[in-house]
């Protein structure tokens, strides 16, 4: 695996940069000690005389590393019956990460927000090279009330949660605004770049459903107000059309699923410029009775009836939207199967890119470093066969994503004949 200080060329392909222009013809781009040192039409490209890697993209599009804005790598996206966690020991769930941190980079995902589940360890470890993965802006835990969405307690008291979050838990139950305080405090303690609230109930969680209020807004203020204190977003688990306007009225950064979103709940996001991460992978799946709990199974269902509709009006009324799949509910390496059902709810196919680059990107708080081509950038850049703006299902299948570099860095290249994706 070339490293970072080893230049790549990419030559013959068609450049999508995310930045809003059209795509470039016959261009170069040339990375190098980890960021995008030139790029421009091939007639003005510079000589390269020093070792390097050429990537021949030709009949292909080169495309800056994709961002995943909502996903649980601890969690294995084939349904989440408790039963299933009962022989599991704590922090198992960290190493049944590490195939899916390496799906999820070959998928062409260089850049993900864990919204529960992994920590500061699994970050460094991704960083360092440890581990093989996108880097990772996390949670740690999310903030939810007792009883609510991330109390993974049953009636009986068996925790499901201990195996799959950090610490033994993945939300820490929070009642009342002396306790939101502490629990932001607690998890910006621990390394989150984001805070995750619960603003409703849930589908996996075994006391509550979507239409059940989570923390008040009295509650999320306090989180938001902290947060914002430290320069870190707050992100809102909100499915119901009230749990929606709660996390609004608080002043949350991003409405995640937000299936329930009506006409009052997208004049606000627009108004204040909230994020909608929509997890379509996940919210038009059906739920398999043969591997999920029966409360989850009929709260799907319900949540499936209009969301379709409700999501589309919000992507029409001109709702910021960033690409969110919920893998870890969903199956993990499949996550630009997003852009496809971005598409069918409303965006155009240049407009689902944007939302899994740039859009994602300014989400994180990363937009200065990844999510376009443009020089001086960190070098995450991709290459689909064919072209995803005819045929926007293209890179939903990861066997279309021939290259991934992340950070100058070769993970992946199947362009070479003969040439297997290379490991970590």
């Amino acid at each position: 695996m070339a490293s970072e200080d080893t230049a790549v060329v990419f030559r013959n392909g068609t450049v999508v940069d995310a930045t809003g222009a059209g795509p470039r013809e016959d261009w170069v781009v040339v990375a190098r000690g980890g960021r995008i040192d030139w790029m421009g039409p091939a007639a003005d490209a510079p000589e390269i005389t020093a070792p390097h890697r050429e990537i021949d993209a030709r009949g292909g599009t080169v495309l800056p590393g994709f961002v995943d804005a909502h996903v649980h790598m601890t969690m294995g996206g084939d349904g989440m019956n408790p039963a299933a966690f009962l022989h599991q020991p704590p922090h198992y769930g960290y190493y049944t990460a590490i195939p899916r941190l390496r799906a999820t980079l070959d998928a062409g995902v260089t850049s993900v927000r864990d919204l529960a589940g992994l920590d500061l360890a699994v970050v460094r470890a991704v960083e360092e090279g440890i581990v093989a993965g996108p880097r990772i802006t996390t949670a740690y835990r999310a903030l939810g009330p007792t009883g609510g969405h991330g109390d993974f307690r049953t009636c009986c008291g068996f925790d499901f949660g201990t195996v799959l979050g950090p610490g033994g838990a993945v939300s820490i139950n929070t009642d009342g605004a002396a306790e939101a305080l502490r629990g932001t405090r607690e998890v910006m303690r621990k390394g989150a770049g984001v805070v995750k609230v619960m603003a409703g109930g849930g589908v996996w969680s075994p006391q509550d459903t979507p239409w059940h209020d989570g923390l008040n807004i009295e509650e999320m203020t306090v989180v938001v107000r902290e947060a914002a204190a430290h320069g870190i977003p707050v992100a809102a688990h909100a499915q119901s059309a009230r749990s929606i306007r709660n996390a609004l009225a608080a002043g949350v950064t991003s409405i995640e699923h937000g299936y329930e979103i009506d006409a009052e709940g997208i004049e606000a996001m627009l108004r204040d410029g909230a994020f909608l991460v929509p997890t379509l992978a996940t919210a038009t799946t059906p739920p398999d009775p043969a591997k999920s709990a029966g409360y989850a199974v009929e709260k799907k269902l319900r949540l499936q009836e209009h969301l379709g509709e409700n999501i589309s009006a919000a992507v029409a009324a001109g709702v910021r939207v960033a690409l969110g799949t919920d893998s870890g509910i969903f199956p993990h390496g499949r996550n630009l199967h997003e852009l496809a059902l971005l598409v069918e709810h409303g965006m155009t196919p240049m407009g689902a890119i944007l939302a899994g680059t740039r859009e994602a990107a300014e989400l994180l708080g990363v937009a200065d470093r990844v999510g376009t081509l443009q020089v001086g950038k960190r070098a995450d850049i991709v290459v689909c066969a064919g072209d995803p703006l005819e045929d926007i299902t293209l890179p939903g299948d990861p066997a279309n994503i021939t290259v991934v570099v992340k950070d100058g860095v070769v993970h992946k290249d199947t362009t070479a004949p003969g040439r297997p994706p290379a490991t970590a």
